[in-house]
């Protein structure tokens, strides 16, 4: 049984209500003062996903508010940050996604020491790549991201001409909150708990609020950076009542842009996607799963005689990229050979439980699509008590070295830059508990995604995370670019704070004789 001790605190006493994010424009040399602080933030008892129910919750927070700032930077801008650390615990701060210099990557340990309670931290980071990215903690992430800590980058392109033309854009964080008994539910400061699944939340946010209100005009089109911040949640978004144009992923913009209905989001992944609002009205901005639809709030759009901006005019235009469109031909080439690297992701539970209850008549092994779904995704906590449960001494997650069968940590992967390297992700439902898995790979370089079980990737976009479903095998070709020592793991903060983790070095080109 749990004591008060051994509990992060929920008290909200004193604490400045939470305020709402910031834009920072930033240029190259510029800097930047990150805090982190807890802050209060009051659910109201008409608030979606609040049971009817007010709670003043404890949070935190960078620079006060959640999400923390967006950052808007000019691509191959660098900028001074300090991080100043009066949270509840020992930090790093994680550039998701950039390929900036390894030592300032925030990997707790590896590339710096950890911030102490009440200490500071000064890093450069660079902004190679045009695109959307976010930061977080890369300590107990379970509890810290799930508190607050989480914010966005915007990397604008040197190139005006690289993405389409739009009238407005907007940064939108999808993120989930467990509240009972008008806090949010309890951490353990020895480790995390719920590690079987992950925390499913039962409040939905966006942009920290628990409904999001947006304005638009007919004949607008708007560009959405969308990020998924929860710690296992997925989010497929869609928008009823306007049409959608993918345009972006993880890290720039996609090979061939396409119009969706909607867009499947794991945690840590982004899309970039151009909203043409074409008829006065509501839009609503939904998350769909297969059993029911969220109301995420949405747009009012209001009727505009102009007939629209020169955006609205190109809109229909579905633009290649040459560069990807080139990869796309060197890809073909490589879809036969074998990988240069095995990694399998595996589960061994050993919970002394009924292991029938709370998941269905299927007991353990209910997964050829998670409970009856079939498309390899955890949709929801469907076992929560024993969920709940789990932790690391009952629930293992490892990935394992197909050709040596080293596991997590003990993994020894060395690479030089310049290296494009096959690795095939396999995660087979011969397991103890198979289910999806978003894996990351930090800023060694970027992947692209060569195929899934065997069938080649229609579409190229640079991706840092993949989603691999239960079942599911996938081949990625890493471009190795930045010389280090990179973590590769889950995206699922319990699992990565259960040890389903390894890091791998990155040697530098030796120079040419001369």
């Amino acid at each position: 049984m749990s004591t008060d001790h051994d509990l992060f605190p929920t008290g909200t006493e004193g604490l400045e209500p939470v305020s709402r994010p910031q834009e920072v424009r930033l240029a190259d040399g510029d800097h930047l003062s990150l805090s982190i602080a807890p802050v209060r933030k009051d659910l109201r008892e008409d608030d979606p996903g609040a049971g009817g129910s007010a709670a003043r919750l404890r949070m935190l927070a960078y620079n006060g508010s959640i999400p923390g700032p967006t950052l808007r930077v000019p691509q191959g801008a660098e900028v001074t940050v300090d991080v100043r650390n009066d949270g509840d615990v020992e930090t790093t701060v994680h550039w998701h996604g950039l390929r900036l210099e390894n030592r300032f990557d925030g990997v707790p340990h590896e590339t710096q020491a950890p911030i102490p309670v009440g200490g500071g931290y000064r890093c450069r980071v660079q902004f190679p790549d045009a695109g959307f990215y976010w930061y977080h903690p890369h300590i107990r992430e379970d509890f810290a991201q799930e508190m607050g800590l989480y914010g966005t980058i915007v990397v604008d392109p040197a190139d005006p001409g690289y993405w389409p033309p739009v009238d407005r854009e907007l940064t939108l964080t999808l993120d989930d909150l467990l509240v009972e008994d008008g806090h949010i539910a309890a951490f353990h400061r020895s480790g995390p708990d719920s590690t079987a699944m992950g925390r499913f939340g039962n409040v939905l946010l966006v942009n920290g609020e628990t409904s999001f209100a947006g304005t638009a005009t007919v004949g607008e089109v708007v560009r959405l950076y969308l990020v998924n911040t929860a710690n296992t949640r997925l989010f497929d978004v869609a928008l009823r009542g306007a049409p959608m144009k993918l345009v972006g992923g993880d890290s720039g913009r996609y090979e061939r842009e396409t119009f969706v209905d909607d867009v499947l989001l794991a945690p840590s992944e982004r899309a970039v996607v151009d909203v043409l609002f074409d008829a006065p009205g509501q839009v609503r901005l939904e998350h769909r799963t297969p059993e029911r639809v969220y109301e995420l709030g949405g747009f009012t759009v209001a009727p505009d005689d102009r007939g629209g901006s020169p955006a609205a005019g190109s809109y229909a235009e579905l633009r290649v990229d040459p560069d990807l469109t080139a990869e796309h031909r060197l890809l073909d080439a490589e879809l036969d050979r074998p990988p240069d690297k095995v990694l399998a992701f595996v589960s061994k539970m050993t919970m002394d439980m009924d292991m029938d209850m709370d998941m269905g008549d299927g007991g353990a092994h209910d997964h050829g699509g998670p409970h009856g779904h079939g498309d390899g995704l955890e949709w929801e906590d469907t076992m929560p008590e024993m969920n709940r449960a789990s932790d690391p001494t009952n629930m293992v997650w490892q990935l394992v070295d197909g050709e040596t069968g080293a596991v997590n940590g003990a993994i020894d992967w060395s690479f030089t830059v310049g290296d494009r390297v096959k690795i095939r992700l396999v995660n087979d439902m011969d397991q103890d508990h198979p289910m999806h898995h978003p894996f990351h790979v930090h800023g060694a370089g970027r992947f692209l995604v060569m195929s899934r079980d065997g069938t080649p990737e229609p579409n190229l976009v640079w991706k840092d995370t993949v989603l691999l479903r239960a079942g599911q095998t996938v081949d990625v070709l890493l471009d190795v670019s930045n010389p280090g020592l990179w973590m590769a793991h889950c995206h699922i903060a319990e699992h990565t704070e259960s040890g389903m983790m390894f890091s791998f070095t990155v040697a530098r080109r030796p120079e040419p004789v001369r």
